[in-house]
């Protein structure tokens, strides 16, 4: 068995960070530490923040010194769809976004996955597009704006919630509609 190279350690420690961000997020509103909401909300941001760098930083790598696999090309769209869908499904808890919104953000990243199970099935890579990755980058920023949660920022982070879920089911309908061709019957 090959040593795992850089990028995939990266990908394999966004992943981890789930949990004690999750814990620490939820933990903290629960009371589970005491009264300190919002040292773990500021913790939670920071895990939040370092995770997501990871999936720009393990990228670069993987590019750069020619280190893409398999494993990272699988685990590392996987890792970023955990981090975002477990810190919304937080969020909803925390009463930060609305439940109706996180089902229709990660409703796109099932409908997604499955249609790349299908183009895999015929032997076809679909490449991820510019709408998907500017869809990421303002779920992320979503994300971080309403987990630091500060008041003087509301408009904007609810200018942002907005913005990543039009971008959300743009960069759906332009997946779709770029890759129809994968899900026509060839037998």
């Amino acid at each position: 068995m090959s040593k795992m190279n850089l990028p995939n350690k990266l990908t394999i420690f966004r992943m981890i960070m789930i949990i004690p961000f999750v814990v620490l997020l939820l933990g903290g509103h629960a009371g589970w530490f005491g009264e300190s909401a919002a040292l773990t909300d500021l913790i939670s941001l920071g895990i939040f923040i370092i995770a997501s760098l990871t999936d720009l930083i393990d990228g670069k790598i993987a590019r750069k010194y020619n280190l893409v696999t398999n494993f990272g090309k699988f685990m590392d769209p996987l890792a970023d769809k955990l981090l975002v869908c477990s810190a919304l499904i937080a969020l909803v808890e925390m009463g930060r976004i609305p439940s109706w919104m996180v089902i229709i953000i990660i409703s796109r990243e099932f409908i997604i996955s499955g249609f790349r199970l299908v183009a895999s099935d015929n032997n076809v890579v679909i490449a991820a597009s510019y709408w998907g990755k500017f869809k990421t980058t303002f779920q992320m920023l979503m994300v971080c704006l309403m987990i630091a949660n500060i008041s003087q920022l509301r408009i904007l982070t609810d200018a942002v919630m907005w913005i990543a879920l039009a971008l959300t089911l743009i960069s759906l309908v332009d997946y779709l509609m770029k890759n129809k061709d994968v899900m026509k019957d060839t037998k």
